[in-house]
């Protein structure tokens, strides 16, 4: 062999080893690290996954959406519990995704699992617009993150009437990431701000500057503390590797795309915890 193959045959261990190394790397170093959600059997409840409908980056023009994880997490969590899942966002019909969210090396488990499953990519690709949901008919309204939820979960009317309807019902409302947004406008009964007061989480502003994405308009910690929210968060050397879960009271809310499992976990427990008769959609 001439030093032209053995040049090639290093070249190709090297992509072997960057193509089968990085995923676990990465893991170790704090993404979508394992966690074991327990078996949960909760026939009869359902659940509302919501995600953004924008799909640029401000005036850039570069392509945005959902975060796969912060929607394939909480929907196969819900639905191995027994729930039926619904998929909806603000606009209605096809989702955006945030481009290599559900790709190499950043794909989880659910990831794949979501691409191959042909009932979860129909939802994708039809989902309900926010206008076509009643709280009444959900025991649980989850929000996922991805940086298009910075132009329009805060902003949505809609879903800020929705989540306020289901707090006062008594629902969980649970969120992770950007999807904190959709918690800000919306209100108590007595018009104050529902998170005002109450222990929350969500992507931290540090976060955001280490990307280098400053540039929408909404930011979950910034925006949460100005409604009166008490902000909550861990840190690592980079913050897309810390991970936080919050409990308070009906809501649920995980800090960044590793906390999905265990913000689903959560909202599973609280759900189980409830009477069965307070969850039943009224007619």
């Amino acid at each position: 062999m001439n030093w032209l193959g053995y040049l090639l045959v290093a070249v190709l261990l090297l992509g072997a080893a960057v193509y089968f190394g990085l995923p676990p790397t990465l893991r170790a170093m704090g993404l979508h690290q394992h966690y074991e959600i327990p078996d949960f059997n909760l026939e009869g409840r359902r659940a509302l996954v919501v995600t953004t409908s924008h799909p640029t980056l401000g005036e850039t023009g570069r392509p945005t959406g959902v975060f796969g994880s912060e929607m394939t997490v909480p929907y196969y969590a819900f639905l191995d519990a027994g729930l039926e899942v619904d998929i909806a966002s603000i606009r209605g019909g096809a989702v955006p995704v945030q481009p290599w969210s559900m790709s190499w090396p950043l794909a989880t488990h659910d990831d794949r699992r979501f691409l191959g499953d042909a009932d979860a990519m129909g939802k994708l690709r039809a989902s309900i617009p926010i206008t076509g949901v009643r709280a009444e008919d959900y025991d649980v309204i989850f929000m996922a993150g991805g940086w298009g939820a910075a132009y329009d979960l805060a902003q949505s009317a809609e879903l800020a009437t929705l989540i306020s309807q289901a707090h006062e019902d008594g629902r969980i409302i649970g969120s992770v990431c950007h999807g904190a947004l959709g918690l800000v406008s919306a209100t108590n009964p007595d018009g104050s701000p529902l998170v005002q007061g109450r222990r929350v989480t969500g992507v931290t502003d540090l976060q955001i500057e280490q990307f280098g994405i400053t540039i929408t308009p909404k930011h979950p910690e910034s925006e949460l503390r100005a409604a009166g929210a008490i902000f909550e968060a861990q840190t690592a050397w980079r913050d897309f590797f810390a991970t936080h879960t919050v409990v308070d009271g009906n809501l649920v809310t995980g800090q960044n795309q590793n906390s999905g499992y265990e913000t689903a976990h959560r909202i599973l427990e609280r759900l189980e915890a409830q009477p069965e008769d307070r969850t039943e959609a009224q007619p």
